[in-house]
């Protein structure tokens, strides 16, 4: 009678049991979006434009308003949300050349490979940026190793760099999609012919002309960076990247959807060359930049809505955030400046892309996961994407090694909008690497350190470039969010006692406790 008693309530509570279980292994999303900025979002105050989808993922989820990037351009903020360590800690992590080498290692220790571990299924689709191949780098029509399925992933579709840099090809897995061996892809240091199209030479047949640094060989009427030729059919029309990116996201989640599953969806849309699809061309008044926005959002509603079809929402969680803050003339005549009118892309924040301010770095930070995550929440914790590969492995039970993942906190309850959940007590920001600069910040207060006395896009809607700044200088966030006033002065002790934290971080090698 015991026995069958104890059968009996085993089976009366197993479904409790698969429940619990089913929710600490949830899908995840992560949603990373290229260049928005903290101002970008109507949830987040914008006026000049709309975002209905982004914004009903914070009307049903958890809206930061210190969520952070942990550098302020592509590379080196990818390398530190993947590795959970700081960019700065390794050389190489600057912006990737069109023919880097895979910026992180075969076999390290990264966000995916601790969820594989765990029994998730693993993809990243989109921009990749963190180069590919070994030392002397990509092998553009051989096998293309190592890349992300050497560090966690079982499947990519990328964009293998940025797309203002060449070349303009799809990777699937290991191999350039579509390529023709008889039509090799190769790259250039230096003009490969002096017929060679490129922006300088062609710059009249050109549909987007270029205002800096982007005048080498033209693809799709657009002059890029770096020299190119061959692989005419894996070339992509830059107009079809955001449907590309969610059609392949669709079908790859409908195979996983019985499976706990991880995708890294990196959207490419607000970065240049800006090229949004035609039916997004002159959604908003704010140029291609405004209408890229437009096109981000609607990726973002087409991901839940299939989340939705399958009836997988309640047991998938979205964070949804930006490798860094904005810039406006980043290469091309978009009219982004010109159109900007009364938008404030980084909101009330100085700096964007390549700066340490908090434009650079402060973006929109939303997490999403229905009936687990508060609804309408908004939350003023401090969390960083550095820290979802240490959070997703807590969440998940994935054990980490201890020489591994070295600046990635545990701020999942922050994450899941928890009542009196605490998020990190500190966070160092950086920028590209070449400058040596940082950010620090420690609640409130604010360090700055300029080691090249100088920063790019102070002031995102002027444009200003290499604006000389002091060395160090010390906001107070509560009283002067913009900082704009440095009171480094009236406040030597903090600002000494904070010089002295941040140099130690920099110096031990790692700020997560084993």
């Amino acid at each position: 009678m015991r026995l069958f008693q104890a059968i009996v309530l085993l089976f009366c509570l197993s479904p409790l049991w698969l429940n619990a279980a089913e929710k600490s292994k949830p899908n995840i999303i992560v949603i990373m979006a290229d260049d928005l900025g903290y101002g970008d979002l109507s949830c987040y105050g914008a006026t000049e434009l709309d975002t209905p989808y982004i914004d009903q993922l914070a009307a049903e989820g958890t809206r930061f308003t210190s969520g952070y990037c942990s550098a302020s351009t592509c590379t080196p903020t990818r390398y530190s949300f993947l590795t959970g360590s700081y960019a700065f800690r390794k050389k190489g992590t600057g912006i990737a050349p069109p023919n880097s080498p895979a910026v992180i290692p075969a076999g390290t220790v990264t966000t995916a490979s601790l969820l594989k571990n765990a029994g998730y299924k693993t993809a990243v689709i989109g921009k990749w940026h963190l180069g590919l191949g070994g030392p002397e780098g990509p092998q553009w029509n051989e096998e293309l190793k190592p890349g992300p399925l050497e560090i966690g992933f079982d499947h990519c579709y990328l964009l293998p760099t940025t797309n203002d840099r060449v070349p303009q090809v799809y990777v699937q897995d290991h191999r350039v999609l579509n390529l023709d061996p008889k039509d090799p892809i190769t790259l250039y240091k230096k003009k490969p012919s002096e017929d060679h199209p490129t922006g300088i030479t062609h710059r009249d047949t050109l549909k987007m002309d270029w205002t800096h640094g982007h005048n080498a060989t033209i693809h799709n009427g657009i002059s890029r960076i770096g020299f190119y030729t061959g692989g005419e059919k894996a070339r992509f029309r830059d107009e079809d990247l955001a449907d590309e990116w969610v059609d392949r996201s669709v079908k790859w989640i409908e195979k996983q959807k019985d499976a706990p599953f991880f995708l890294f969806f990196a959207s490419h849309d607000i970065h240049v060359p800006r090229m949004p699809h035609e039916r997004f061309q002159g959604k908003t008044k704010l140029g291609f930049r405004g209408d890229s926005i437009v096109e981000l959002d609607w990726c973002v509603g087409q991901l839940v809505e299939n989340l939705k079809r399958l009836k997988i929402e309640d047991n998938t969680m979205i964070v949804f955030c930006s490798d860094n803050g904005p810039v406006l003339d980043d290469g091309y005549a978009d009219g982004a400046v010109e159109k900007n009118g009364k938008h404030r892309s980084g909101g009330q924040y100085s700096g964007g892309k390549y700066s340490v301010y908090e434009g650079g770095t402060r973006t929109p930070f939303i997490t999403w996961w229905p009936g687990t995550i508060p609804a309408g929440k908004e939350s003023d914790e401090v969390v960083c994407t550095i820290d979802l590969a240490t959070s997703f492995a807590s969440m998940t039970g994935s054990d980490i090694p201890g020489d591994s993942v070295l600046d990635s906190l545990d701020v999942m309850d922050a994450l899941l909008g928890k009542d009196g959940a605490k998020g990190r007590d500190h966070l160092v920001q950086q920028d590209n690497g070449k400058g040596g600069n940082y950010g620090y910040r420690e609640g409130d207060w604010k360090l700055l350190r300029h080691d090249s006395k100088k920063t790019r896009n102070l002031v995102v809607e002027r444009q200003l470039e290499n604006t000389v700044v002091p060395e160090f200088q010390l906001f107070n966030l509560a009283e002067d969010p913009g900082e704009k006033q440095n009171v480094i002065d009236a406040n030597a002790k903090v600002a000494e006692e904070m010089k002295t934290r941040l140099a130690n971080i920099i110096e031990s090698g790692r700020s997560r406790s084993e």
